[in-house]
């Protein structure tokens, strides 16, 4: 299929409720929070993971070009490796394989072409600038990281078992945020996609994956993580109507109650001033 030839932006909003939604390892794993303000973050990193989990396990997964490149236990030098053992590589000048194994990543790896990837670590496939970009989501209001004592009524050893004389109890921690909104930006580029094949189809995808994505990353940790609302602002054009800027402006979120905030229907998300009834919208932007 075709490059998409248009510009997108999108406003992304999720929460959590009594869970981590992205621990911090250099911090003990505690929720991550920005130390001036306040506000509770989550790294692009830990949402693109999230999309690349979707997209393995979505109806399109054995579908050709839709391999994922970073995925769990890779070792991504051989897949790499891969692309400089395809004929159509191989047959290329020694100046033009490179190229060559960068377009076949491109076109077998769904994240490499949608997130792009760095692939000179090996033999050389190039790098890829991604048409699709995220920040990181931050907060609407600051959060507290509550940390909880848990019990475990057994212990991994015999020797563990000898000092506590049979008892058998292992103490240990969580961390959870008892609630959060977070609000994320994002891009998508159509002379990148250009470059790396990027399709309708794939963006239809990538859609998909933002809206269901939390819906199969369950875990005691997490908490209940939900997908708010997605407003995708399409351009007319490749280069854009609009800053990107002035868009994101015209969505807004408010609060509904008083106190702290523990559920979704303590806040609105609204656009140019009305309430978002639907959790995926998308709007023209004319030039």
């Amino acid at each position: 299929m075709s490059a998409i030839t248009k510009r997108y932006d999108f406003v992304l909003f999720f929460d959590v409720q009594d869970g981590n939604p992205n621990g911090d390892p250099d911090a003990g794993n505690l929720p991550r929070v920005d130390a001036e303000t306040g506000m509770g973050l989550v790294t692009d990193v830990c949402l693109k993971r999230k999309v690349r989990n979707y997209v393995q396990i979505s109806p399109k997964a054995n579908e050709m070009g839709h391999a994922i490149f970073v995925k769990e236990k890779a070792v991504l030098n051989t897949l790499i490796d891969e692309a400089h053992e395809q004929d159509d590589v191989k047959k290329k000048e020694k100046g033009d394989k490179t190229e060559a194994a960068r377009q076949w990543m491109c076109g077998k790896y769904y994240d490499v072409r949608t997130f792009g990837a760095v692939m000179s670590t090996g033999k050389n496939a190039g790098q890829v600038r991604g048409p699709v970009q995220l920040t990181f989501a931050r907060s609407v209001e600051p959060v507290i990281a509550l940390e909880h004592s848990i019990t475990r009524m057994a212990v991994a050893t015999e020797a563990e078992a000898e000092k506590q004389s049979g008892d058998n109890r292992t103490m240990g921690r969580k961390y959870t945020v008892p609630y959060g909104l977070y609000r994320a930006h994002g891009f998508v580029s159509a002379h990148l996609a250009a470059q790396t094949g990027f399709s309708q189809e794939d963006l239809d995808l990538f859609w998909e994956a933002l809206q269901n994505m939390f819906e199969h990353d369950r875990s005691a940790a997490r908490g209940l993580m939900s997908t708010r609302g997605l407003v995708v602002f399409e351009h007319a054009t490749a280069l854009g109507n609009k800053h990107a800027q002035e868009l994101f402006a015209r969505v807004t979120c408010e609060r509904q109650t008083e106190g702290p905030a523990r559920e979704f229907k303590d806040y609105r998300i609204l656009i140019d001033g009305t309430p978002l009834v639907e959790t995926f919208k998308v709007v023209s932007v004319a030039g």
